[in-house]
């Protein structure tokens, strides 16, 4: 019989534990050729290493090539007029403010601190304190593209992607070519996402590995911090902001409304995968809630490609944790940068399958830090991805029940009417 392989999260658990365990040995280790030459700066750099370039040279393509897929696909929305702009506003308005929460959260917990890995080893930071919101706005157009591309400058590459796929389905028929080009590109890239993944377990564990071997295990407490903090930002988000929009907008309770839901959260938290959740889903929106079928069949598929507002928690959080791990202080426009490039990532993002570290790598790109703090954060990414996918569905669904109450399609009959949590496998 063939052996069931491991799943690539489980991998990467298991380079994570292993990378801790083989870096506190090094750590106690006398200081010396074996240690420090051979086994830190030599065997652990060149397999971190390695891993993090292959990210490193996936980013531009990837970007690239899925927002204008996204912004392309987004082309019939305007068919459906006043409900898809509806829905796009509610997606990229909760994106942006569940970023703010994130960063706020992490900022009040401070995650990073505890850990300065800043002393013990140099990296590259680009300093962007002295540009101001008001330049970074303006900027965001590029002069000249192909330089944007060259010198993977994200935020320029995110704004001509977008009006790249806007074109694209603007121009009708003559368009299409190209566009299933790009199609076949992405293909190509999410091929080459595959192939450095395959070796994420290994990178992983080298840069765990070295992490460790030279801070001992001050490690655990801040990562604790992080997940805690991805966590509480997340349970506010779902509260306040959800709930509130619920309460606000439609008069709905929010405590009815996650009682119903609550099956489609626990199969998305188990299986970490939106497209998986969907099914479930469309059912509990529209047979349980009480939502539109035209407009769920709509808001919510759409909602699996654009909306992320669990991963943009996730984003923001790692953002601040990785500069306060390398003592570095994040400005207001910074954080603005974040917030501005994530939001607008969120496009393509959402709609490209395996590639949360690699988007977080474009948000570390975007407002220079360095990216060596990302082994850490790899090595558990199945916790946050868990209750950020939870919370990505959520908000599609949420969106879908305010509109569909705002559209008078709302059936106040299967809304009132109460259910076995059973009865949904």
């Amino acid at each position: 019989m063939e052996k069931k392989r491991l799943g690539l999260a489980l991998r990467v658990l298991i380079g994570l534990a292993i990378g801790v365990v083989v870096g506190i040995i090094v750590y106690s280790l006398p200081s010396g050729t074996l240690k420090d030459k051979i086994l830190i700066d030599g065997l652990f750099q060149l397999i971190g290493q390695v891993f993090l370039r292959g990210i490193m040279m996936c980013v531009v393509p990837l970007v690239f090539v899925s927002l204008v897929n996204g912004a392309a696909s987004m082309g019939d929305i305007k068919k459906l007029g006043r409900i898809g702009g509806k829905t796009i506003a509610f997606y990229l308005a909760t994106t942006a403010i569940a970023l703010v929460i994130g960063l706020v959260i992490a900022n009040v917990i401070n995650p990073g601190i505890g850990l300065d890995m800043g002393a013990i080893e140099t990296v590259e930071v680009t300093e962007r304190e002295g540009t101001s919101l008001v330049q970074i706005l303006y900027e965001m157009i590029p002069r000249n593209p192909i330089q944007a591309l060259a010198e993977g400058n994200m935020l320029q590459i995110i704004v001509f992607a977008i009006l790249t796929g806007i074109a694209l389905t603007s121009i009708g028929e003559k368009g299409k070519r190209v566009l299933a080009l790009f199609e076949e590109l992405n293909e190509l890239v999410m091929r080459l996402v595959s192939m450095v993944m395959t070796i994420a377990p290994i990178g992983v564990f080298g840069l765990v590995a070295r992490t460790f071997a030279q801070t001992g295990v001050a490690a655990l407490v801040p990562l604790a911090k992080c997940v805690l903090a991805v966590y509480i930002a997340l349970a506010l988000h779902a509260i306040l902001v959800y709930g509130g929009l619920l309460k606000g907008l439609t008069g709905l309770s929010p405590v009815r409304f996650y009682k119903k839901f609550y099956p489609a959260m626990a199969v998305a938290f188990s299986t970490a995968s939106s497209s998986a959740t969907l099914p479930v889903t469309m059912d509990l929106t529209q047979n349980r809630i009480g939502a539109s079928k035209e407009i769920a069949a709509f808001a919510l598929p759409l909602g699996a490609t654009i909306n992320m507002d669990g991963t943009a928690i996730y984003q923001g959080v790692a953002a601040v944790f990785i500069a306060q791990v390398y003592g570095i202080d994040l400005t207001i426009g910074m954080m603005a940068t974040i917030v501005l490039s994530a939001t607008l990532a969120s496009i393509g993002t959402a709609g490209v399958p395996g590639a949360g570290s690699i988007m977080l790598t474009m948000v570390l790109q975007t407002v220079g830090l360095p990216l060596e703090g990302l082994g850490l954060i790899l090595g558990i990414d199945r916790i946050f991805d868990m209750g950020r996918t939870a919370m990505n569905i959520t908000g599609d669904a949420v969106c879908t029940t305010i509109i569909s109450k705002q559209e008078g399609e709302f059936d106040e009959e299967i809304w009132n009417s109460d259910f076995d949590s059973k009865e949904i496998a």
